[in-house]
């Protein structure tokens, strides 16, 4: 079972990296877009459903259960921006506060720990050190970010407008970050010789999206850029 998920979970991720990159690029509320954007949602949730079936099958892999709620958090979210109409939520979103700020706390009692050098709440088979302590404080800077958003959305009771494109774009992009994250400095990094590493370059993949979240979050927020039809 854990090698037929372990097999699952990498399918589902190659073809998200494939959807995504697709839909990043393709013409914003095209029909490229639009159909790559769904293959890219229903990817990323089998790939982080299975991500946390291996975390808890796993030995020490019990942080890569929230961090695969997170990724499943942040797609479902983005999806639901593009689904719900203008100025309206439902009850979606009001469980989407509730996921975030669950999955907030965990992360937050973490990275206090690990900042003041305190035992971890999680054990983990990597080392809280390097690059995997900065992407913990990341996550937990991100994950309040989202807290307080989904906050806002549900106080304001809806959303419309440029504020409606960025939320889908930034949860949208983090979620393919998140995705080649994975795949190069967390898969195809345990296949090179000798004890575990992640070389400069692995790290490179991820840079694509965030730079892509930072083009169009500029272009969205702080032009007179503004494509309706990308959200109808």
């Amino acid at each position: 079972m854990t090698l037929l998920a372990l097999v699952v979970h990498i399918g589902a991720g190659i073809v998200a990296l494939v959807s995504g990159t697709v839909a990043a690029f393709a013409l914003k509320g095209g029909r490229v877009h639009r159909a790559a954007g769904n293959v890219f949602f229903g990817s990323m949730l089998v790939m982080s459903a299975f991500a946390a079936y291996l975390g808890f099958a796993v030995p020490d892999q019990l942080v890569n259960v929230f961090i695969s709620a997170f990724t499943a958090y942040l797609v479902a979210t983005a999806w639901m921006t593009v689904r719900r109409r203008d100025g309206a939520i439902g009850h979606a979103e009001k469980l989407a506060l509730l996921a975030a700020v669950i999955l907030c706390a965990p992360f937050a009692v973490l990275s206090f720990q690990l900042a003041t050098g305190m035992p971890p709440l999680f054990k983990s088979a990597v080392p809280f050190k390097g690059a995997v302590l900065i992407a913990i404080y990341s996550f937990t800077a991100v994950l309040a970010i989202a807290a307080i958003s989904d906050a806002r959305l549900v106080i304001s009771g809806g959303i419309s407008g440029k504020p409606r494109i960025a939320r889908h774009l930034w949860r949208m992009c983090l979620g393919l970050t998140l995705a080649a994250g994975s795949a190069f400095t967390n898969g195809l990094a345990r296949f090179l010789p000798g004890p575990y590493h992640v070389p400069l370059a692995f790290f490179l993949p991820q840079f694509l999206p965030l730079g892509l979240l930072i083009f169009w979050m500029i272009r969205v927020r702080l032009t007179g850029w503004r494509n309706q039809q990308a959200l109808v």
